[in-house]
């Protein structure tokens, strides 16, 4: 007797883009010498005027921000350099100074999609059978520059979701000046990005098993005595300060709330995004609790898998990871280790599934084939939908497939519980099609997620619509697991 049509519910919360929620971000109009004649022109204006120049600054843009003053202070910093002398400035014309070398970003003035979602670090207080959440999502502005942003709520015992009031501020990170680094990983990278030698070495050398930016660059101007004209030295030297830019630490005020939060691209390699972060609560053998994301980094000519960690959606460390597998987009990691392998989803490819598996959790050179296109709606190639979740009957993976017309679907596998390497159920139709409220947006034809939860026997599953904007479905894990297992 045939399976009753598996019932997906589309629940009516929408997360469309909001243009109104900016940061600042620095703003440099031209060269040096254009730098120089502005700050020339300030400094040529009276002291009463600056009074109230910057006066009508703040009435116009300090309810837009949080310490905007400080924001123009730190902007005033980063141009200081192209002042040549002269008396000491006014706190007042340095904030205007800061000013106008400043700029607001709308982060999500063009979409809001691409969501995972992760029980929150903080449950206390719920009724029994609730959740509490934070989700993420990619938000895309001016340029397509993408960032990571959040949202928290709460599951209610019958699966209904209510969302907490959104600040109405956003605020930037702050970069940690002189995080910390473990030597043996930064050696390693250094090999695996060719940027290893004789050169990279002496520098090595000097510094102790764990070593901070500051002691890194010490280091660099120590050894350069001799050899400042070597290129072998210079590429060790510039691969060296590249890869250590390109592993660091954010962090955000203690009354900053999770809305506010928001991950804007830092590093070179990804200065034209950051891309699809999937969200996983991991936790270690010893019953530790750490949220990872990864994500990918682009830069304008290629992307670059990372991986970001945090304990608290408030301290972020962000790393570059690696192996030879670590070469395409969506990487997804389980939430637990399988005796002491941690074990990640990829499409190494850009065509199939593979599953790989480390004691290193920033080093992938293990891999194996799990699963290839099978059915018409996946043919051109498959990847999956966020980290797998864990049942009795076995792992769920979500998957997306791409099929005619390039339309993204959302599917379901299943993968044996002990052995995640062994796909023991898949959906032959897909789970969630694009219907027509959702073919229509900025990639017409895509339903896309970045992770799903499961509570109380039901699967929640944020899901883009068109790269455009965000919506939810809820499937019954029961009935879903009946279908899988049929």
């Amino acid at each position: 007797m045939p399976l009753p049509v598996l019932s997906v519910v589309r629940m009516p919360e929408k997360f469309i883009s909001d243009d109104k929620r900016v940061i600042t971000r620095p703003f440099l109009p031209g060269d040096e010498d254009r730098v120089k004649r502005i700050i020339e022109r300030l400094l040529k204006v009276p002291e009463e005027a600056v009074h109230s120049l910057l006066a009508q600054v703040l009435v116009d843009f300090a309810t837009r921000h949080k310490d905007i003053g400080d924001v123009f202070e730190e902007q005033f910093r980063q141009v200081a350099d192209c002042l040549d002398g002269g008396p000491e400035i006014s706190r007042e014309r340095r904030m205007l100074i800061g000013s106008y070398f400043t700029m607001e970003y709308s982060i999500e003035s063009a979409a809001l999609f691409n969501p995972s979602i992760v029980p929150h670090p903080d449950q206390t207080g719920l009724p029994e059978d609730w959740t509490r959440f934070v989700m993420s999502l990619r938000a895309t502005g001016e340029g397509h520059v993408s960032s990571i942003v959040f949202r928290t709520g709460v599951i209610d015992a019958g699966g209904e979701i209510t969302f907490d009031p959104m600040s109405r501020y956003v605020e930037r990170a702050r970069k940690v000046k002189d995080r910390t680094y473990a030597k043996e990983t930064f050696f390693l990278k250094l090999i695996e990005m060719a940027g290893y030698n004789d050169a990279a070495q002496t520098v090595l050398d000097r510094l102790g098993e764990e070593f901070t930016f500051s002691e890194l660059v010490k280091a660099i101007y120590d050894s350069a005595e001799g050899q400042s004209e070597s290129t072998e030295f210079q590429e060790a030297a510039d691969n060296m300060r590249w890869l250590a830019r390109s592993n660091y630490q954010l962090t955000f005020p203690p009354d900053c709330t999770t809305s506010e939060v928001v991950i804007f691209p830092t590093s070179e390699n990804e200065s034209r995004g950051i891309e699809d972060a999937r969200f996983v609560r991991l936790v270690e053998d010893g019953g530790e609790v750490m949220y990872y994301g990864t994500y990918t980094a682009y830069n304008g000519f290629r992307v670059l898998p990372q991986l970001l960690q945090t304990p608290d959606f408030r301290e972020f460390r962000i790393t570059t990871l690696n192996g030879r597998y670590v070469q395409n987009k969506g990487l997804a990691l389980f939430p637990r280790k399988f005796d002491g392998w941690y074990v990640i989803i990829g499409r190494i490819d850009g065509e199939n599934l593979y599953l790989m598996k480390s004691t290193n959790i920033r080093f992938w050179n293990e891999a194996e084939l799990l699963q290839q296109p099978k059915f018409p709606w996946e043919f051109v190639q498959i990847g999956n939908c966020g980290s797998p979740l864990e049942t009795p009957a076995g792992w769920l993976m979500l998957t997306h497939g791409v099929g005619p017309m390039r339309r993204y679907c959302i599917g379901v596998t299943l993968l044996d519980l002990e052995d995640p390497s062994r796909v023991i159920g898949q959906l032959r139709e897909p789970l969630i099609m694009p219907n027509a409220e959702e073919r229509e947006g900025y990639v017409p034809n895509v339903v896309y997620s970045c992770g799903a939860l499961i509570h109380n026997d039901q699967l929640i599953i944020p899901y883009a619509m068109s790269d455009s904007a965000t919506t939810f479905a809820r499937v019954s894990v029961p009935e879903l697991l009946e279908h899988l297992t049929s």
